[in-house]
């Protein structure tokens, strides 16, 4: 008899995806990868080595509402709060030192933005990078694990190069291997990355430095406050964090994250004593945080912008987070937007026609295009609102004419005032352009 089995279609390989940089953007990207891309072979590369602990990197990061619920999509965020060294941010507050002439109120004009006001349990949450990007990595190892083979994990290899070949690109770690597409998600900070030529991207040197820390504040400080001062020399903020110390062996109190920025040619804090820089910090924020305390010691690292014009490179190589884009931290909006990146991404590539692959119909090159192109043109109108609106905060708050301060001033207030414009700016902050 006649076979009268359908004919199969050959079955093609599976999707290969680099991804370079074990950062909380890059790992994200390979935990939802590996769900949502079931087929994929997906490699993640890293230069430092296994055996550091990243659970002790103690940088401060700001998570707005949006990326919480993506981290809890992921099944990660029970295991980050696990430690109980996480924050919720309950209230923005918002307000400039330098008084408001004619300001016709006695309280000075401020910006306060409530969870409460926005139906949400919280406006964000503020952790420190180990706390987050440590239950990330266990995640990960644990998914490559259980799917060796098919997903891969590479530290201490640094990625030296990536060349566009037909219908891929190689990545050079060591040994060269071919993928089907890149994403470079290792961006580090302003300070270590080249300026960028246009049409590549723009780079800006605010001529700021920012000083980190923590302050350890009165008791009855109000919890789960996020409070942005502007001040001539550049914005101030404290990010709530859990009780605890702020130097090894000190008082456990209410604390909060410092980012202090300041002018680099006048830095009123660089030739002062811990003694000094506390009375000073004093200063800044307004009566009703009350009495700062205790101040713990402080780094020092430059800021600037360096944008990238296009998500894109050569050949398939897609650009996410702070390879895509670095912020000035004024509105400490630049991870959850390299985790919108990682979403937007995976949609992309979700949208390739497997089934079509290999039949002529859309070759795989041209399939991986297609879904760079999807990602950038979706990706676009957000990062370019955020970049535009963090850049101008970064500059404009520091012209110190009188007059502008009053305008400032003044519009702070009317924006208070304005419910539906606040409640927007607000609904920006937690999930995006959308």
């Amino acid at each position: 008899m006649p076979d009268t089995a359908a004919p199969t279609t050959p079955r093609t390989a599976p999707l290969s995806l680099a991804v370079i940089g074990a950062g909380p953007a890059g790992l994200a990207l390979a935990l939802q990868a590996a769900r949502c891309l079931p087929d994929a072979r997906i490699t993640v590369f890293d230069a430092r080595p296994a055996d550091r602990d990243i659970a002790l990197d103690p940088r401060t990061l700001a998570l707005s509402q949006g990326s919480v619920q993506f981290l809890s999509r992921l099944g990660l965020w029970a295991a980050i709060t696990a430690g109980q060294q996480t924050a919720p941010i309950l209230e923005v507050r918002v307000s400039q030192q330098q008084p408001t002439v004619l300001w016709p109120l006695d309280r000075e004009p401020e910006v306060r933005i409530r969870a409460q006001d926005e139906g949400v349990p919280q406006l964000g949450t503020v952790l420190s990078y180990g706390t987050l990007v440590a239950p990330m990595q266990v995640a990960w190892l644990q998914a490559v694990a259980e799917a060796p083979g098919r997903l891969v994990m590479r530290f201490g290899t640094p990625v030296r190069g990536l060349k566009p070949v037909d219908a891929g690109i190689e990545v050079d770690a060591d040994i060269v291997e071919r993928f089907d597409l890149a994403v470079v998600a290792e961006g580090g900070v302003f300070a270590d990355q080249p300026a960028l030529q246009w049409p590549q991207g723009v780079s800006r040197d605010y001529g700021q430095s920012a000083w980190v820390g923590q302050v350890r504040l009165q008791d009855d400080a109000p919890a789960g406050v996020a409070i942005e001062r502007f001040t001539p020399s550049g914005p101030a903020a404290l990010l709530p964090l859990p009780r605890g110390p702020v130097r090894p062996g000190g008082d456990v109190g209410p604390r909060a994250a410092l980012v202090w920025c300041v002018n680099r040619d006048d830095d009123p804090v660089a030739q002062l004593d811990d003694a000094q820089r506390l009375a000073l910090l004093n200063t800044v924020f307004p009566a009703e945080l009350g009495v700062i305390r205790e101040l713990s010691p402080l780094k020092v690292f430059p800021l600037g912008l360096n944008a990238h014009l296009r998500l894109v490179g050569e050949g398939p190589v897609a650009r996410i987070g702070n390879a895509a884009q670095t912020l000035h931290p004024v509105a400490g909006q630049g991870l959850n937007l390299g985790l919108r990146d990682v979403h937007e991404l995976l949609q992309a590539l979700q949208h390739i026609d497997r089934a079509s692959l290999g039949e002529g119909a859309v070759d795989r090159g041209t399939a991986v295009q297609r879904a760079l192109a999807r990602f950038e043109r979706r990706r676009q109108p957000d990062r370019l609102a955020l970049i535009a609106g963090t850049d101008f905060l970064a500059r404009s708050f520091t012209w110190s004419a009188p007059v502008l301060a009053t305008l400032r001033g003044i519009g702070l207030g009317v924006f208070q005032a304005a419910v539906p414009v606040r409640q927007s700016l607000a609904r920006l902050m937690m999930f995006g352009h959308r």
